[in-house]
Formats: structure tokens, sequence, C-alpha cells
């Protein structure tokens, strides 16, 4: 990730980013040569159920998960997998154990959303296939594989797309969103303020604290609003955490001013000047201590909030998936690249909440996706990554039934709704389990995308989005078994992500 300045010429911090960037990697090639190390970023937009995702995955692996189509688990020769300790220390532990505790419960929860980059290690001994690795084995030790899992805010992703642009043009993208027919509402008190003031005038401070605020109250009312929208930033406006009120949270975009430069001790050159600070304290070192260390990405987006919420949700999304995958680096893993520059060489696109729908549509939910992300795929594809994308429940709250309707057959999901959920007049008690139709999707996902709702058969995208409770977990039987939760693919994914590496 690199900026350059007008004219050209290339920043000092590029070349300082650089050179961190490339001892970062040799050093942790000197590490994998004696103990092989596989770094899988767990990323997404809000409430795509990335903890979830972990945590399933960690469970499954750890206890006694139902992975059939996970080759090195199927066929015996995965021995143990143990929890570690995290290589980072400055990095919180994810918090597995707690997770599980809310699953076990007498009225099972679901975790909290991601708030903090967090991490988590497993080490595989595993039985390699290669007679000559197991002839190996007595010098060299038992084959083992460390995954290090990254977990991340997916508004944090947001800001990623920031380290490409300057103000202005971070601004002209940030003022031309609100101008779309779903977020207007939302954005009007912000656009009749910024229409009032002079950008251009000597800075108050009271003006640019009235200007964030009301900024961020547009970013927060438009993820209220549809959840899946939450493809606008800066991320840290709506988690600020410990910057809160810092002068890194107090700016806002402005309209273009008469000439392109921003007159010295004015709004403007505040607006810029924070707006740059941001990028340098905040979005960067995000990017250059998590994302250029990754060797494997997952993308997490929940396609079905979107479809609920109408084409400009989808095509939003599919944009902000591209803008976040700018900043990766995809390629084919080489020995230089691996001493000199890491890359990501699997990128893994996830549909979650495939339990949502009947089985029957699993593939139109993959195709969706696959659509969705299709700019950034061809990019990261063109770069030599091996590219998937899955329709995949983490942790299974459905089962499937058959509903006799006038003498036909209709395919239904079965689940306990939370309290609260509603489906035309009828509210859910978080007490019942219901049969629903999910809906269904169209053969051809581009049209949904396009938003040719004239050409599409009345109800084809009006999939019934519910947040079902999830099913509980029991944490180790009287046998010393430890159960993993259902789930859909889940081994799928497991093997195209570390399946490679235990070989």
């Amino acid at each position: 990730m690199s900026e350059r300045r007008e004219g050209g010429s290339v920043k000092l911090s590029d070349i300082t980013d650089s050179t961190v960037d490339a001892l970062k990697s040799f050093g942790a090639f000197a590490t994998d040569t004696v103990q092989p190390t596989v770094r899988l970023g767990v990323t997404g937009l809000s409430r795509a159920g990335k903890t979830v995702f972990v945590t399933a995955l960690v469970r499954n692996l750890v206890g006694d998960g139902r992975l059939p189509f996970f080759p090195a688990h199927a066929e015996g020769r995965i021995e143990r997998v143990v929890l570690e300790p995290q290589p980072d220390d400055d990095v919180p532990r994810f918090r597995y154990e707690d997770h599980l505790d809310g699953f076990a419960r007498e009225r099972p929860v679901w975790p909290e959303g991601t708030k903090r980059v967090s991490q988590i290690r497993l080490a595989i001994d595993y039985t390699p296939r290669s007679a000559m690795r197991r002839m190996l084995e007595p010098a060299f030790g038992r084959a083992r594989l460390n995954v290090d899992i990254v977990d991340y805010p997916g508004e944090w992703l947001i800001d990623l797309a920031m380290l490409e642009q300057d103000f202005a043009a971070w601004s002209a993208r940030a003022l031309a969103a609100g101008e779309a027919p779903h977020r207007r509402d939302a954005v009007a008190s912000f656009r009749d303020f910024v229409g009032s003031i002079d950008a251009d005038a000597a800075l108050d401070e009271a003006v640019a604290q009235k200007g964030a605020a009301l900024y961020t109250d547009y970013l927060r009312a438009s993820r209220e609003k549809e959840p899946a929208l939450s493809t606008l930033g800066p991320g840290r406006f709506l988690m600020p955490g410990d910057l809160e009120g810092s002068p890194l949270l107090t700016f806002f975009p402005l309209p273009a001013g008469a000439d392109a430069g921003s007159p010295k001790g004015s709004l403007r050159a505040a607006m810029e000047r924070r707006y740059e600070s941001y990028k340098t304290l905040v979005a960067r070192p995000f990017w250059r201590n998590h994302f250029c260390r990754i060797d494997r990405q997952i993308v997490l987006f929940d396609a079905l909030a979107a479809l609920n919420s109408g084409p400009a949700a989808l095509g939003d999304m599919s944009q902000a998936m591209t803008e976040v995958l700018k900043a990766f680096r995809p390629g084919a893993s080489t020995l230089v690249s691996r001493m000199f520059q890491r890359r990501i060489d699997k990128i893994l696109f996830v549909a979650t909440k495939a339990d949502h729908l009947h089985h029957t549509s699993h593939d139109r939910l993959e195709a969706l996706a696959r659509t969705m992300a299709d700019a950034a795929i061809v990019r990261a594809e063109f770069a030599g990554a091996e590219v998937r994308s899955m329709a995949v429940a983490a942790i299974r709250a459905t089962r499937e039934a058959e509903a006799e309707i006038d003498g036909g057959s209709l395919p239904c999901i079965v689940g306990t709704p939370r309290k609260g959920e509603k489906v035309g007049d009828t509210v859910f008690d978080g007490e019942t389990e219901t049969a629903l139709f999910p809906g269904d999707l169209p053969a051809d996902p581009a049209r949904l995308i396009r938003g040719d709702e004239g050409e599409l058969p009345a109800g084809a995208h009006d999939v019934r989005v519910l947040t079902f409770l999830p099913p509980r977990l029991t944490l180790e039987t009287p046998g010393g078994k430890r159960p993993a939760p259902p789930h859909i693919r889940l081994d799928r994914a497991i093997d195209f992500l570390i399946g490679d590496k235990l070989a």
C-alpha cells in the first residue's frame, strides 16, 4: 500500500513502510521455516457473522466436529488440535471460551459482534500423506501446523479504501453516496449543515465538532435503518474506543472548493489535515500490523440481509468489498514473496447464514456471492491468488422440513425466531419453534444487483431474513466427548483454507 504526492514523488513514509514490511515478512519466513504457520484473516462487513464463524471453526477442530469434507480430518490423519498462546502479546485473545459458554446456556445466545482486533492460535499435529515426510518424523519431530486466526471489526475494513484516496476524492465519494435514494433521509441534517457553512472560512472548532457529530449520526442512522449497509466510513466513527472526542475523529467530508487549494487556517485545511492524520495514525497501522501479515483471507458477508434491503444494498455491498480488497496483497505464494513480501494466496468469499434458506437455494446463494464480489475476485485471480465462494452456515440454527399446502409440498426451514422478529402481522415470542417458507432466489443473481425487478417473478427476491436462536451446545459429555454445533459446508471452507498445508 503506497501513496504518492502530486507530481509523482514518493513519500519517505512509503520507503519506510516497505522496509518495515519486508523485515516483518523475512522474520515470519524464518519462524515458519522452524515451525510452519498459516495466518488466517477473518473479515467482513458488520453483522456478517465473523465471531460465530471463528468460534465454530475452532470448536470443530478442537472438539469432536463432523467434518466429512475435510479430508485430513475424515481420513484420521489429524492426531491432536490444541489451543496455544497467540504469538502477538499486544493483541487481545479471541474470547473463544466465553462464546462457547453463551451457546451452552439454558437459553443459548449469539455472541456479541467484534469490537476490536483479537487473535487465537491452533496447533494441529497431523500425519502427513507423504511417506518421505513420515520417515523424517523421528529426526525432525511430529508434523505440526500452527494456525493463527485474526478477527477484527467489519467497520474498520472501510478505512482501508481511504489509504488510496486524498481528502478531496474521499469527500466526493462520501457526499455522492449520500445522494442514493435509500440514504437521503438519513443524510438530510448533515447535508443541510454542509450547505450552510463556508468551508474556506477560518476554522471554528464548534463548527468542526457539530459537523463531525452530524456525520456520525448519519452513519449510525444508515446502519440502523439498513444493517446490511455498513459500507460508509470512517469505521472508527461508529466504534471510537479511546479515540472518542479526539481531533482524529473530528472531521467530515466537504464539497470541492472554488480552487484546488485549502486556505491556511481554514475549516477545509483542518479537515484535510485531520483526514490525513486519521490515515496515518489509525488506518495505516491497522493495515500494516495485520493485513500485510495475512496468508489467507476469509471474507464474510450477509448477502441475504442485503437482498432483503433491495438492489441498492446489494450494489453497495459489492462495491464495498471491491474497495476493501484493493488493500490486500493477493498473489501466488513463492519463496521470494514469503521472504520479503507476504501474499494472500487464497481468498474465500463466504455468503453466511445459508441455514436461512432451503438447500435447494444454496447454489443460487453461492452464485449471488460470486456475482457481488466479481470485480474483487477478478483482481485477485489475475494476481495469482486462488479464489472460491461458498454458501456457509458456521452454526446451523434451523433444520429443513416440507409443508403440505393445497395438496402441494413447500420446502421450509424450522427454527425459533428471536423475540420481536416479525413476518407480516406475526410477532414471534422467542419461545415457539416455527416452520417458515424462506423465499426463493432467482437463477440469475446479476439481475438482482442491476435492479431489473420488472423482469423478475413476483417475490423472487422477497427472502425472509430473521434472526433465529442458536442451538444449545453441550460442552462435554459424560464420555469425554466435546460436541461441535451443526453447520453447513464449514468443513469445505476449512479444507480450502488449510487442507493443502496438511498434505
